[in-house]
């Protein structure tokens, strides 16, 4: 197998928080100096590769694949759209799941999901609608994620508490029948405010054109 395909592909699905070199060398089975090397090749590669958007960068020992700056001007009109057109369902299910659980670690909405979340946190937190809030104490102090300020903001918020409690939306759920895991429960519970926010912000749109 492609060893630089596999440090690529962990690198992808470690999105934002990044991977350790050790925790690479260890799951693709190769001492840390190759991989070292294998990763100085990746990042030579992003850097002279005008046709790839990605950047390969370090910290300490940490590594990450970030968008080129000279992009960023394109991804900032990308993330100025509407949240339920710019951003997927996932990503939506992901940020219910913040909502209503923060503080809260990746693994910790993984386990809530069934599925990798990782994408989903990065494209949050470039929208700014999630934080890092700390880390979390245990094996590799995990990112902590919440809502941010400007969550709160975009939603017409002036606290969480304005949100409907998630134990009333159980109940409903109960009564009318609905099918659906811990993951289902978050987001349709969140989605009622999410279309509400659009909505508002379409009218407010039209009535200054």
């Amino acid at each position: 197998m492609n060893h630089l395909a596999e440090i690529e592909s962990l690198l992808y699905v470690a999105g934002d928080e990044g991977i350790a070199l050790a925790q690479i060398a260890q799951l693709i089975h190769l001492d840390e100096p190759a991989v070292r090397q294998l990763l100085e090749k990746l990042a030579n590669r992003y850097r002279g590769n005008t046709e790839s958007g990605l950047n390969l960068i370090q910290a300490e020992d940490i590594y990450k694949l970030v968008t080129k700056k000279e992009y960023a001007t394109l991804l900032k009109t990308y993330f100025d759209g509407p949240v339920s057109t710019s951003i997927s369902q996932a990503a939506l299910e992901v940020l219910a799941i913040i909502v209503y659980r923060q503080p809260i670690t990746r693994i910790e909405v993984d386990e809530v999901r069934g599925v990798q979340s990782s994408g989903a946190i990065q494209t949050l937190l470039a929208r700014q609608l999630i934080s890092e809030k700390g880390r979390k104490d245990g094996p590799g102090r995990p990112i902590l994620y919440g809502t941010s300020t400007y969550f709160l903001d975009y939603f017409g918020l002036e606290s969480l508490d304005e949100l409907p409690p998630l134990e009333q939306l159980a109940l409903d759920a109960d009564v009318d029948g609905s099918e659906g895991g811990t993951a289902d429960l978050y987001y349709r519970q969140f989605e009622q405010r999410l279309n509400e926010t659009d909505t508002t912000s379409e009218e407010t749109s039209k009535g200054e054109q």
